[in-house]
C-alpha cells in the first residue's frame, strides 16, 4: 500500500482500486483507522483523539490532493506524495 505521508509518527496511506467511499488508511502506535477523505472523520478502526484530530485537520487541507490521488489510485497509477501536517 503506497505511503502518501508521515508526520508526527502518523503515517497515511492508500490502496490502489480500494472501495469507496474515498478514504485513507492511518496507522499510529498500533492504532489503524479508515479516514474518509471528505470529512476527515474516522470510518473505521480507531486513533487516538488527538491524532485522530491531527489527521482530519490534514485531510481537510489536502483534500484536493487526495482526491486526485484516490482518483489515481482508481486507476492503478502512481500516487504522489503530500506534505505532512508538520509542515502545513
Amino acid at each position: 500500500m503506497p505511503t502518501l505521508s508521515i508526520f508526527f509518527g502518523i503515517v497515511i496511506r492508500m490502496w490502489h482500486d480500494d472501495h469507496p467511499p474515498p478514504h485513507i488508511h492511518a496507522e499510529y502506535q498500533g492504532f489503524e483507522a479508515l479516514v474518509d477523505i471528505a470529512t476527515g472523520e474516522v470510518r473505521d478502526g480507531s486513533l487516538p483523539r488527538k491524532v485522530a484530530s491531527i489527521v482530519k485537520e490534514w485531510c481537510l487541507v489536502h483534500q484536493a490532493e487526495l482526491q486526485d490521488n484516490w482518483q489515481r489510485a482508481q486507476r492503478f497509477e502512481p500516487l504522489d506524495r503530500i506534505q505532512g501536517a508538520d509542515r502545513d
